[in-house]
C-alpha cells in the first residue's frame, strides 16, 4: 500500500487561541483527499531549562526537520499584523521550494500588495516619477499586480498553481478553510498526474511544474 503524501501546514494558524482546533479541522479536510496535515503544532519539543531565546532556535530546528519529512507544503498567506504573509510562513515557503516541493498557498484577504502598502503606509507613501513608489526611507515599494511580495507569489505558480484568494469577514480571517480546501483540490490534481511523489529527492533543486 502507497503512504499518503504528507502535507506541512504553514501560516500563522499557530497563534490562534484555537490553534488546535484548526490544526485538526485542517488534518481532517487532508484525510478527506487522502493526504496526512502535518502541523508544526504535532511537535513534542522539550523546551524545559532553556532561555527563550534557545528555545526558539530549538522550534526553528524542529520545523525544518518537519517540512523535510514532508511532500508538500500549504501556506496560509493571509496577511499578518503587515500587508504581506506571516515572516516565518514566507521563509517556509521558500524552504520547502528549495527542497524541490510543490508551495501551494492561499488568502483570505482580497486585494494586491500595492493596495494594502497604501492603506498600511497612508500618506508617507510617495510617487517619485510614473510606476516609482516610494516609502518615508525613499525605497520603492514593490509594484507588480501581485497578491503578495513576488517571490511567494513564484513559489506558487512555480509549483503549477495559483494563490487561492478567498474574501472573508474579518472575524473569519485566519480561521475560515474554504480556500485551503481548494489548495488541497490543486494538490490532489498533482498527485493524479504524479507531479508529486514521497519518493522526492531531498534537497533537490525547485523545478516548475506544468499547471
Amino acid at each position: 500500500m502507497t503512504a499518503r503524501l504528507r502535507i506541512y501546514l504553514a501560516g500563522p494558524d499557530v497563534f490562534l487561541a484555537n490553534a488546535a482546533e484548526i490544526a485538526d479541522a485542517k488534518r481532517d479536510l487532508c484525510g478527506r483527499y487522502d493526504f496526512v496535515g502535518v502541523s508544526p503544532l504535532d511537535n513534542e519539543i522539550d523546551v524545559a531549562g532553556l532561555s527563550k531565546r534557545d528555545a526558539a532556535l530549538r522550534i526553528s530546528a524542529a520545523n525544518e526537520t518537519m517540512i523535510r519529512d514532508c511532500d508538500l507544503l500549504i501556506a496560509n498567506m493571509t496577511p499578518f499584523r503587515s500587508p504581506s504573509a506571516d515572516v516565518g510562513t514566507a521563509y517556509e515557503m521558500g524552504f520547502a521550494r528549495a527542497l524541490g516541493m510543490p508551495v501551494f498557498g492561499y488568502t483570505n484577504v482580497a486585494g494586491d500588495l500595492l493596495e494594502r502598502t497604501r492603506r498600511e503606509l497612508g500618506k508617507s507613501i510617495v510617487e517619485r516619477a510614473p510606476g516609482r513608489i516610494e516609502d518615508s526611507f525613499h525605497m520603492a515599494i514593490e509594484n507588480f499586480d501581485c497578491i503578495d511580495n513576488l517571490m511567494l507569489v513564484g513559489a506558487v505558480e512555480g509549483s503549477g498553481a495559483e494563490i487561492v484568494v478567498n474574501a472573508v469577514a474579518d472575524e473569519r480571517r485566519f480561521t475560515d478553510l474554504a480556500a485551503f480546501e481548494e489548495c488541497l483540490k490543486f494538490a490532489a490534481r498533482h498527485r493524479s498526474r504524479g507531479a508529486i511523489g514521497s519518493d522526492r529527492p531531498r534537497n533537490k533543486p525547485a523545478r516548475t511544474l506544468a499547471r
